[in-house]
């Protein structure tokens, strides 16, 4: 079997995703009694609107990958990637009612479109949703637990690092706590749901709790050096509206992390207070300096560090699971994707 790409190039909706989500949400389904015209507008016209928006399925890929990492044999079980799937998607929505977002995918949030309340309740439908895909799943009892154990434990984490992400401050932070602090939000936020999907599909394929493991952390591992990655990549020309947006918000990621790392406090320190300036009188001349200043400190080490997580995270499941088609195809995306960050 030819192992999948771990990214697909965003031109089109998750089939998958999309195909079960118009199941679910047909009115017979939720409740034939109520009129279909007020089911669409209640949560199938916004749910089914996000759901056809292209989107890259890094997680649901990975899940794939482990599946044959772990022993699985033909395709994983459309369970394992529709729990990442309808998580992720619930979490985009969420989030972008939280950091005020106008636009999502290539068009305007659903908050926007639909209003706050219906965007955190459909939202909220996809997390529980999700979760019932589990029950799905041909699995013996005492996994069907572990994986709902784990689902549950990724939710929280995914939480507290929002929590973090919402509420910690660049300009504010004691640049001994940045690097902790930084990391401790890409576990929660990012690593946390990349790792659940290898974890899920490693329990479906009956692998034990050591390979569970092992995946669950290569996911998350790939998932923390992507996030840097993507941090990084907002400083630079390409990408920079995803940078000021950043700055504006003041958001606490890798570089400010990997600055406490390379540069002495007072030098720290003056660049904080730029960006707190820039960003309180909303001048974008400022904050341009200010990721140019970030970018040419933080480049190369960021690069870098991102490039030894990836690379060790491969390296040590190759170690313990031998060489395969499925692993080398995973890294040769895994070098593509650190390409593409410019």
């Amino acid at each position: 079997m030819t192992p999948p790409a771990l990214a697909r190039q965003a031109d089109g909706a998750s089939p998958r995703l999309l195909d079960a989500l118009i199941e679910a949400l047909a009115p017979e389904r939720l409740d034939a009694a109520v009129p279909a015209a007020l089911w669409e507008r209640a949560l199938g016209g916004p749910l089914l609107d996000f759901a056809r928006r292209p989107g890259k399925e890094l997680r649901a890929r990975l899940a794939e990958l482990a599946w044959l990492l772990a022993g699985g044999r033909g395709p994983v079980p459309p369970p394992v990637p529709l729990v990442v799937e309808g998580l992720h998607a619930g979490s985009l929505i969420v989030d972008d009612v939280q950091d005020d977002a106008r636009e999502r995918r290539g068009a305007p949030a659903l908050h926007v479109v639909a209003g706050v309340p219906v965007a955190i309740n459909s939202g909220n439908w996809l997390y529980f949703w999700a979760l019932a895909q589990l029950d799905q799943l041909d699995a013996a009892p005492v996994a069907r637990a572990r994986m709902h154990q784990a689902a549950v434990a990724t939710l929280l984490a995914c939480h507290q690092g929002q929590a973090l992400d919402l509420t910690v401050r660049a300009h504010e932070l004691d640049p001994a706590r940045a690097p902790a602090v930084v990391a401790a939000i890409t576990r929660g936020k990012t690593a946390a749901l990349m790792g659940l999907g290898p974890r899920l599909a490693a329990l479906t394929a009956g692998a034990d709790d050591e390979r569970a493991a092992l995946l669950a952390r290569l996911g998350e591992d790939l998932g923390t050096g992507l996030q840097m990655l993507d941090d990084l990549g907002g400083l630079g020309r390409a990408r920079r509206a995803k940078g000021l947006e950043d700055l504006r918000g003041g958001r606490a990621t890798w570089p400010w992390a990997w600055l406490a790392l390379t540069t002495d406090h007072l030098a720290y320190v003056r660049l904080q207070h730029r960006a707190r300036a820039g960003a309180e009188r909303a001048d974008d001349d400022e904050l341009e300096a200010v990721a140019e200043a970030l970018r040419a400190e933080v480049d190369a080490h960021g690069r870098a560090a991102a490039h030894v997580l990836i690379h060790d995270a491969l390296a040590r499941t190759r170690a313990t699971l031998g060489d395969s088609a499925t692993l080398t195809a995973l890294a040769a995306e895994a070098r593509r994707l650190e390409e593409s960050y410019g």
